[in-house]
């Protein structure tokens, strides 16, 4: 299904506009001026309308990596880029393309659903497929940038269209180029993803494992990306009943003899040995080791079940969160000598 190219005479500007809706968290933030961009030359168009000509502006997906700590004096561009195709094959591969503004999970569950596998460990992750090369997300041993092609992309001061691949996108672990050096410079329209034809299965992770194994069948694609999803709704709340951002924190990562030392205090330390040398600490393990699982600093607290995740019980702040956070990397920073640093930005 193609998806648009050119402008559109349907641009709106809405002053005033609650935020609530447009993050998941369900913090109650205005932005001073609002656009729901639905073509890609629209981005453009909104950021040169007198009225906010000069004023910030942010580019939002599906507002689940970010806190807003107060109101936005600028205008915030809501992603609402949409379709979804087989751009070509190859003898090895697929080669799909997805709007930045399609939902995620939903695009993972098409690609399955067209017999295009090698997505479906990143099953339910929140976001929009624009947000995924930004965080360069990943879970049960699988990241994005293992599958990205390409990417288009608008330069907001300029206009102009780019193209990126994965060199130019710089990956690491929850990170990008657009987290660093090309942070608010541009807004991602399109991704091409590459999914090999010589599938093989990821189904290391203890709780997949476990749930294929209830599941009392092969570890197909579609199985696996039940496994998942499965995982996901047991150990992580909803954000349409319980507002959180997912992860809060970066799982830290620390050299091989700064773990050496941490393992001899504490034998039962959750770790994954990176391929560089380095070990990847669990950091919900650590925070559950200080005592913060399920507490609270009034309306905001760690989740009863993954101490990784922070929530709104009703009415929090982002300030409040925020002071929740720091308390956490207080606490781990002193028992631990580990910094925990948050995924979400915060505006």
């Amino acid at each position: 299904m193609p998806f648009p190219d050119s402008d559109s005479d349907s641009l709106v500007l809405v002053p005033d506009q609650s935020l609530r809706a447009y993050n998941t968290f369900g913090f109650d933030a205005r932005a001073r001026w609002f656009c729901r961009v639905q073509s890609p030359g629209q981005f453009v168009a909104a950021l040169r309308d007198p009225r906010v000509a000069g004023a910030p502006h942010l580019v939002l997906g599906g507002g689940s990596n970010v806190v807003f700590t107060r109101d936005f004096d600028g205008v915030v561009l809501l992603v609402a880029l949409a379709g979804k195709r087989l751009v070509r094959e190859d003898d090895d591969a697929w080669y799909v393309e997805a709007a930045a503004g399609e939902n995620w999970h939903g695009f993972v569950a098409w690609t399955l659903a067209n017999g295009f596998p090698g997505l479906e460990n990143l099953a339910l992750i929140p976001g929009t497929v624009g947000a995924a090369p930004i965080q360069n997300i990943g879970a049960y041993g699988l990241e994005m940038a293992e599958r990205f092609h390409s990417l288009r992309a608008i330069e907001l001061a300029s206009g102009d269209v780019v193209e990126l691949d994965a060199a130019r996108c710089r990956f690491g672990y929850r990170d990008s180029y657009f987290k660093r050096d090309g942070r608010d410079r541009f807004a991602i329209t399109a991704v091409t993803f590459r999914l090999p034809k010589a599938w093989t299965a990821r189904a290391d992770y203890a709780d997949v494992a476990r749930a294929l194994e209830a599941g009392a069948g092969a570890a197909t694609p579609q199985a696996i990306f039940d496994a998942v999803v499965a995982v996901r709704r047991a150990k992580l709340p909803d954000p349409a009943v319980l507002g959180n951002a997912g992860s809060f924190f970066k799982n830290p990562v620390v050299d091989a003899a700064a773990f050496d030392a941490l393992r001899a205090r504490a034998p039962q330390l959750v770790s994954y040995p990176q391929a560089d040398g380095r070990v990847k600490l669990a950091a919900g393990w650590l925070i559950d080791r200080c005592g913060w699982k399920g507490r609270a600093m009034g309306a905001a607290a760690v989740h009863e079940r993954q101490a990784l995740v922070l929530v709104n019980r009703g009415g929090a702040t982002g300030a409040e969160v925020l002071a929740l956070a720091r308390a956490i990397q207080s606490d781990v920073r002193a028992r631990f000598g580990v910094e925990l640093e948050p995924e979400p930005v915060v505006v």
